[in-house]
C-alpha cells in the first residue's frame, strides 16, 4: 500500500529502522541559487502568526499547540502547517527563553524545513534557527538529528535549549563520545538528538552490523520482543538532519573514510612494519627517493629500489613482492621526512593523536591506515597500538544523502553550491545579513621569509593591543601557533593560545577575545559555533582585528576566519599577511617567481602590488578547489560502482 509520505516517516517501516532505502530525491530547484522571493510571503505569514500565539495565555497556547500538532501529523510539512508550526516555536522561544527570533533566524529555518542550505553571516544566530528547524520537525513526528562540530556544542546546546524544546512538548537530549551505548540509545529516543557528525555516522555503522546478526525482518522483530538490547539499534532511522556548518562535513570532510573497526593482535604485521622502518632508514633523499610534501607520499628512484631488492630480499616472505616493497617503505619514508610532529600529529599521554587538517583539532580515536599511523609510533617512540580489523565504512557524502530531509547551513556556502547541488540535490540560499557589515579589510601583505612575517606581526599586535584593540591571529599549524606565542611572550605581550593542545579550553579562549588588548593566536580552528561578545569600549576603539597568516585551499576557509570580527553592524578589520615559508604558498609557482624578482624592503617584506598578490592566490585557490572536487567526484563515482558490484537489483530497489 502507498502511503502518504508524511505518514511513511511515522510508520514503524523496515527501511526506516534500518537505513535500508534509495538516495534522497532531488529537491525542486530554484531559478536563482539565492532566490529570496519565495520566502518573503512565507515570511510575513509566520509573524502575523506570531502575533495571535502570543495573544494566547499558557493553557490557550498549549490547547493549540496540541491542535496544531495534529494537524501537521496529518497533513506533513506543508506550507501552511510549516507556517503555523513554525510561528509556534518562534513565540515558545521567546517564553521559554526569553529571546525574539529575528527575521534572519526564520528565513533560515523555512530554508532547512525546504531541503536546502542557507547561508547566513556568523554571528546572526544559526543555533536558535537550527532549533527552530527542528522543533517543527519533531512536531511532525520526525525524529530530528541536528548536527554540530563537537562534543561541547552538542552539550551546551541541548542543555541551553532544553526549557524551548519541553515548552513544545517535545524531549531533547545530546550524544556525545563517551556515553555508553544504553545512554546513546536513550539520547535517541529523544524527540530532537544533538551530535556530532563522527558519533552519529559511527552509531549507524554499529546498527549495520547488528542486522547482520540477525539477517530477516522476523529476525529482528523478535530480538526486540525478547527484550535484549544486541538486536536493537540505536538510530530511529534517517528522518530529518539539521547540520550546522554544513560546508565542512558536505565539502570539506567529505572524502573522509569512517572507518569501524576492532582490534586484532598481528606480531607478524607488526615485526613486518618495523623492517621497513629500519630499511627505509637506510635510503637517502635525493638518491634514492623524492619527497613529495605536496601530495605527502615518496617517490623512489631507480636506484633506490635496486637498494631496497639488495637489503629487502634476503628477509624473504612479504618482502619478494616488489610492488608491496615499495608501498610500505615508501609509508616508511613519508613517515620520517614528511609527517610533522605539532603540524600533523601530536604526541599526547604517550599516543599519536591526528591534527585535522580542515579544523585544526585534535582527532582522538582516528587513525591513518595501512599501516602508517604505527610507522609515526615508531618514529616517536610510542607504544605501537593494536592492529584493526575494518568491519564497516562509509564516507559522509554517501551517508547523508540516505535522509528522508535534510538541511542545514553555514557562513559560508556559495562558494560550493554547484558542488552541493550536484552530490546531495542541495540549493543554497543565501540569506542577507540582519545589519549592514561594517567590516574593513587591509591589503595583503607577502613576505620573503617566516621569520620575518612572524617579527612584523608580533610589532602590528603589539600596536594594535596597545590600541586597546582585541587581536585574532590565524596561524596554519600548532607548530606556528606556539612560534609566534614564544616571540610575544619576549616582546612582553600578554596573550592566549588555542590550537589542538588547547581544545578543551576552547569555547572559554574564544569567548574571551574581545576584551580589550586581548590577543588570540588560533589555528583553522578559531572558535566556530561560540560567538565572540565586544566588552565594553572596543567598538569605539575599531572593534576586533582578524589577522590571517595562513594560506588555506579554499576561500572559504579564509572567510571562515574573517568572519569573527565585524558581526551583527560591529565594527571590526581584517587583512592577511603571510611569507612564502607559509604553508601551500610554496606551491603558488608563479607567486614564488614573482617574489624572486620582486625588492624586499627593511622589514623582509616583498614589493608586490596587493592587487596582483590577491589575483595569484586566487587563481590557486580556484584550481586546488576544481581539483579537490574532481577527487570527491571520482571517489563518489567509484563508490557507486563498488556498491552496484555488490547488489543483485537496481539502484533504489
Amino acid at each position: 500500500m502507498n502511503l502518504p509520505r508524511h505518514l511513511e516517516l511515522r510508520a514503524p517501516l523496515p527501511g526506516l529502522v534500518w537505513g535500508a532505502y534509495p538516495e534522497r530525491r532531488e529537491a525542486p530547484r530554484t531559478r536563482w541559487p539565492w532566490q529570496r522571493a519565495p520566502y518573503r510571503k512565507r515570511l510575513a505569514a509566520v509573524r502575523a502568526a506570531v502575533v495571535m500565539w502570543r495573544a494566547l495565555d499558557e493553557a490557550a497556547f498549549a490547547a493549540r499547540l496540541r491542535l496544531e500538532q495534529g494537524r501537521l501529523g496529518r497533513d506533513g510539512l506543508t506550507g501552511e502547517r510549516v507556517v503555523e508550526a513554525l510561528a509556534a516555536a518562534v513565540d515558545a522561544a521567546r517564553r521559554s527563553l526569553g529571546v525574539d527570533a529575528y527575521d534572519t533566524q526564520i528565513h533560515a529555518a523555512l530554508v532547512m524545513l525546504d531541503n536546502r542550505l542557507a547561508e547566513m553571516a556568523t554571528g546572526e544566530g544559526k543555533t536558535l534557527a537550527a532549533a527552530l528547524a527542528a522543533a517543527v520537525g519533531a512536531l511532525a513526528g520526525m525524529p530530528v538529528h541536528v548536527l554540530t562540530s563537537n562534543d561541547y556544542l552538542v552539550e551546551r546546546d541541548a542543555t541551553q535549549l532544553a526549557p524551548f524544546f519541553g515548552s513544545l512538548g517535545l524531549r531533547v537530549d545530546y550524544v556525545t563520545g563517551p556515553m555508553d551505548e544504553a545512554r546513546r540509545r536513550i539520547a535517541y529516543a529523544a524527540s530532537v538528538s544533538y551530535v556530532t557528525a563522527r558519533e552519529l555516522v559511527f552509531d549507524y555503522l554499529r546498527d549495520g552490523q547488528r542486522r547482520g546478526f540477525a539477517r530477516s525482518d522476523l529476525q529482528r522483530r523478535a530480538a526486540t520482543l525478547s527484550g535484549t538490547e544486541a538486536g536493537r539499534p540505536l538510530l530511529r532511522g534517517l528522518c530529518m538532519a539539521v547540520v550546522d556548518e554544513a560546508d565542512s562535513l558536505l565539502i570539506d570532510e567529505a572524502m573522509m573514510p569512517l572507518i569501524l573497526s576492532r582490534q586484532v593482535q598481528d606480531s607478524a604485521a607488526r615485526a613486518f612494519f618495523w623492517q621497513a622502518w629500519s630499511l627505509a632508514g637506510e635510503l637517502e633523499s635525493g638518491r634514492d627517493f623524492h619527497p613529495d610534501a605536496v601530495a605527502m607520499r615518496v617517490q623512489l628512484t631507480g636506484a633506490g629500489r635496486a637498494r631496497l631488492l639488495e637489503r629487502a630480499l634476503p628477509l624473504g616472505g612479504r618482502w619478494r613482492s616488489a610492488r608491496l616493497r615499495d608501498e610500505v617503505v615508501g609509508m616508511a619514508l613519508a613517515a620520517r621526512h614528511l609527517y610533522r610532529r605539532d603540524v600533523h600529529y601530536l604526541v599526547r599521554d604517550g599516543k599519536i593523536e591526528i591534527v585535522d587538517e580542515i579544523t585544526g583539532r585534535a582527532a582522538p580515536g582516528r587513525v591513518w591506515s595501512r599501516g602508517l599511523h604505527g610507522l609515526v609510533e615508531l618514529k616517536e617512540g610510542c607504544r605501537p597500538s593494536p592492529g584493526a580489523e575494518t568491519l564497516a565504512q562509509i564516507t559522509f557524502q554517501r551517508f547523508f544523502p540516505r535522509y528522508h530531509r535534510l538541511g542545514g547551513m553555514s557562513g559560508t556556502l556559495r562558494e560550493a553550491r554547484a558542488e552541493l547541488r550536484e552530490v546531495y540535490g542541495l540549493d543554497v540560499v543565501c540569506i542577507s545579513p540582519r545589519m549592514p557589515s561594517s567590516r574593513k579589510s587591509a591589503p595583503g601583505r607577502l613576505y620573503g621569509a617566516g621569520n620575518a612575517l612572524w617579527d612584523a606581526v608580533t610589532r602590528r599586535v603589539a600596536e594594535l593591543s596597545g590600541q586597546g584593540r582585541p587581536v585574532l591571529v590565524g596561524t596554519a599549524s600548532v607548530a606556528e601557533s606556539e612560534a609566534l606565542s614564544a616571540r610575544l611572550t619576549a616582546a612582553g605581550v600578554w596573550h592566549a593560545v588555542l590550537n589542538a593542545r588547547f581544545d578543551a579550553e576552547e569555547a572559554a579562549i574564544v569567548a574571551r577575545a574581545g576584551e580589550p588588548g586581548q590577543v588570540t593566536v588560533a589555528t583553522n580552528m578559531a572558535g566556530r559555533g561560540t560567538d565572540i561578545p565586544l566588552a565594553a569600549g572596543v567598538a569605539a576603539a575599531g572593534g576586533l582585528h582578524v589577522m590571517c597568516c595562513q594560506f588555506n585551499a579554499s576561500r572559504r576557509i579564509d572567510r571562515q576566519l574573517e568572519g569573527r570580527c565585524a558581526r551583527q553592524g560591529d565594527p571590526g578589520s581584517v587583512e592577511t599577511w603571510i611569507s612564502i615559508a607559509t604553508p601551500r604558498v610554496a606551491e603558488v609557482s608563479l607567486l614564488g617567481a614573482l617574489a624572486k624578482r620582486a625588492k624586499q624592503d627593511e622589514d623582509g617584506r616583498v614589493v608586490l602590488g596587493p592587487r596582483l598578490l590577491r589575483w595569484v592566490l586566487a587563481g590557486y585557490q580556484w584550481g586546488q578547489a576544481q581539483r579537490e572536487r574532481r577527487a570527491r567526484r571520482s571517489l563518489l563515482a567509484a563508490d557507486r560502482e563498488w556498491d552496484k558490484g555488490l547488489s543483485f537489483c537496481g539502484p533504489g530497489e
